[in-house]
């Protein structure tokens, strides 16, 4: 995405020591319209996307359907690196690779009469220092059967933003292991939509356990002491909340 590589090599020169060891991640949407578009999306993404970009050292890159959410159908991926200028100048690597370019031509060569898909965006992350890197879930080699919940937190004011990421560190991490979640990712929004924001990606095996186990999360006697420090509830710091189901695409390796 070449405006995403030009605001976020702009913000490479603000980068200090402290980022080093944390992975950066681009959550790219595809929004499709039902019927062709899927299957062409799919194949691309499958045959091309991800094997030129895991040539590139991106990997593992995920690769989900949105079950349960606004505006489907629609694909979301997930690229994490170490190297920013890495993730932010793919696109135009992949560009220059024979491989992916054959592998692609459908997609790549669509006509504008019928477009391989509707419209895409994408955010630019870093993870948490608390949870630096992302997890693959303990069934993804197996192809065992998960679901993933993707979050979204907006907060007011770029105060409130810091304080909600603090909260987190403070705690957070451990209760979502304790109630049986598998942490995926955490990330704070360096450029996208809805600034400030951060997002974070939590998985289970299936639906039936997403209410047990948040009911688990919610009564968790440290999440109630963590939740309820005047640090933290002196004021909302959070001010709407996206949650969307996603399943895994059969290729995702994530």
């Amino acid at each position: 995405m070449s405006s995403l590589a030009a605001s976020a090599m702009a913000a490479k020169a603000g980068q200090n020591s402290t980022d080093q060891g944390r992975e950066y991640y681009e959550l790219r949407r595809y929004h499709m319209e039902s019927g062709p578009q899927q299957k062409l999306t799919n194949s691309f993404v499958a045959d091309a996307l991800i094997p030129g970009l895991n040539r590139l050292g991106i990997k593992p890159v995920g690769a989900f359907n949105l079950d349960i959410g606004p505006e489907t159908p629609c694909l979301f991926l997930l690229l994490p690196s170490m190297s920013l200028e890495t993730l932010v100048t793919a696109e135009l690597r992949l560009w220059q690779d024979e491989e992916y370019l054959k592998s692609g031509s459908a997609f790549l060569n669509a006509p504008a009469t019928q477009p391989a898909y509707v419209r895409a965006e994408s955010s630019l992350l870093i993870a948490f220092e608390g949870h630096p890197r992302l997890s693959v879930t303990p069934v993804t080699a197996q192809h065992g059967p998960r679901v993933f919940q993707l979050r979204t937190y907006e907060s007011p004011s770029n105060q409130d933003h810091r304080r909600k990421v603090e909260m987190f560190h403070s705690g957070e991490f451990d209760v979502f292991q304790r109630a049986g979640f598998w942490q995926v990712f955490y990330g704070d929004t360096l450029m996208g939509p809805r600034l400030p924001n951060l997002t974070y990606m939590l998985s289970f095996p299936d639906l039936s356990e997403l209410n047990a186990k948040w009911k688990a999360f919610g009564s968790d006697p440290d999440w109630k002491k963590l939740n309820t420090s005047p640090k933290f509830n002196y004021e909302s710091i959070v001010s709407n909340i996206t949650n969307l189901i996603l399943s895994p695409a059969s290729y995702s390796q994530i």
